[in-house]
């Protein structure tokens, strides 16, 4: 009688899921991926669902900050830009409800040096608040430092909030934390790891990194709080990545960024009265764009779509975790055969091999499209940028597959701008003439095993 009643609970759980399946309108190949998985492996394919299958978008548990359907022009008012400038703003205005910004100062921040000395100094003039929120938040002599800073902020009346991701950041000590919280930091962890919530959870990941000082100064982009981006790593050296520092209107949108997280991990509503104009602090145009598993669209894969597929000469990328899905992948290689300069420059040494496996599994087909793939040798690349014809630079969290675009929390930043674009440019083609040129003939003289690992890790590519 108990192996019946457990047979008809398994196949009635299986039947809410295909339901599921079927009303939320997944693509048919995934729909039967996970068919398949759920009735060849019992148990195991509903816990593998459940885990990484599920979509979280359907579900709607929060808004994103500006999730409404938006039909006004993605552009300030009687701005002029370029067709493409001004499709992409409007894009982005519609699918993540940020509008394009005029009179922002930016520059970008390459490598931990650099970003963490401006950093402290724009946190050692706030006067009202700082905002933080890390995918990775470690222990060590950065950590430290930030505590000291805190401290001492704290005396002089400035709050401080900030949001850790709860696996991202799960070495982070009890200890640690209790001394934030006992100095006055409010701090929250974002989906902890808890059991109960273990399978519903575990997939969806704050990746984002963004700090906000008093609503003028913000922060973000690929460098988390570990003190490898000071010291390196023993196994991978030196990491590289690049940052940027916004002062502006911008500020407000990713400060806006940051308190619909706040909202969601501490149940607070507004926290911060102040107006969406501020005072034009240079001449840059700057948009933020954010996603995750709870927006309805996946925001900053249709903007990486449509800065490649609307490219006139060159799209040039830097992302050390490039697992294109078919749309971007399509993009790419219609790109190349079209005749556009595109370029993908990836860290040779990867934190990850199997990542390392599935990222070199598309090689092949990119290669044989024309696009010309460049593996930096020093230490770790780990920025996440994208540059086209002089006018588009994004910079930002999102790295170019499927996790990024469906399963975590991201923000990127553009800046519309010729002088910003051409100085990331020569930046990028800097890194280049550092690296190693991959030729198609010689990728193909791979052995045979390495061609049966990237077989294997393709597999894994949509959960990784």
């Amino acid at each position: 009688m108990l192996y019946i009643f457990l047979v008809i609970l398994y196949l009635s759980i299986a039947s809410g899921i295909v339901m599921g399946l079927l009303v939320n309108g997944v693509r048919p190949s995934k729909t039967l991926a996970w068919l398949l998985a759920i009735f060849t492996i019992p148990v195991g394919g509903i816990l593998l669902y459940l885990m990484v299958g599920r979509n979280r978008r359907a579900k709607k548990l929060r808004l994103s900050p500006a999730s409404e359907q938006n039909t006004e022009k993605g552009l300030p008012p009687n701005l002029n830009a370029s067709d493409r400038v001004s499709k992409i703003a409007g894009l982005i205005h519609k699918n993540s409800g940020f509008r394009a910004s005029i009179g922002n100062d930016v520059i970008f921040l390459k490598d931990g040096r650099q970003t963490f000395a401006s950093i402290f100094e724009a946190l050692e003039t706030a006067q009202e608040y700082i905002h933080l929120q890390y995918y990775i938040y470690e222990e060590g002599e950065l950590a430290k430092k930030l505590l000291r800073l805190f401290e001492r902020k704290i005396r002089e009346g400035v709050q401080i909030r900030l949001i850790y991701d709860g696996i991202g950041s799960f070495s982070l000590s009890r200890g640690y934390l209790e001394n934030l919280k006992s100095m006055g930091v409010e701090v929250y962890p974002f989906l902890p790891f808890r059991f109960g919530r273990f399978l519903t959870s575990l997939n969806y990941r704050n990746h984002r990194k963004v700090i906000v000082v008093d609503g003028r100064t913000a922060f973000t982009g690929g460098i988390n709080i570990s003190d490898k981006y000071l010291k390196g790593d023993l196994v991978l050296g030196e990491w590289h990545d690049m940052h940027l520092r916004i002062k502006g209107a911008a500020v407000y949108d990713l400060n806006q960024v940051f308190l619909a997280d706040w909202k969601a991990v501490s149940g607070q509503g507004s926290l911060v009265k102040e107006e969406k104009e501020i005072n034009e602090a240079g001449s840059s145009m700057v948009q933020i764009v954010s996603s995750s598993p709870d927006s309805y669209f996946s925001a900053i894969e249709q903007v990486y779509f449509s800065i490649i597929t609307s490219a006139n000469s060159y799209v040039y990328i830097t992302n050390p975790y490039i697992i294109p899905g078919q749309s971007i992948l399509t993009a790419l290689e219609t790109a190349a055969l079209s005749g556009i300069d595109v370029r993908l420059l990836i860290a040779e040494k990867s934190d990850s091999r199997l990542v390392s496996w599935s990222v070199r599994s598309y090689f092949e087909p990119l290669l044989r499209s024309g696009v010309k793939i460049n593996l930096f040798p020093e230490g770790f690349l780990h920025s996440k940028i994208m540059i086209s014809d002089d006018e588009i630079t994004s910079i930002g969290t999102a790295n170019i597959d499927i996790r990024s675009f469906e399963q975590n929390y991201e923000v990127n930043a553009l800046v519309y701008e010729q002088e910003f674009t051409r100085k990331m440019k020569v930046d990028f083609l800097s890194d280049c003439k550092l690296s190693r040129s991959l030729s198609l003939s010689d990728h193909e003289k791979r052995p045979w095993i390495d061609r049966l690992k990237e077989g294997v890790a393709k597999v894994f590519s949509p959960v990784l």
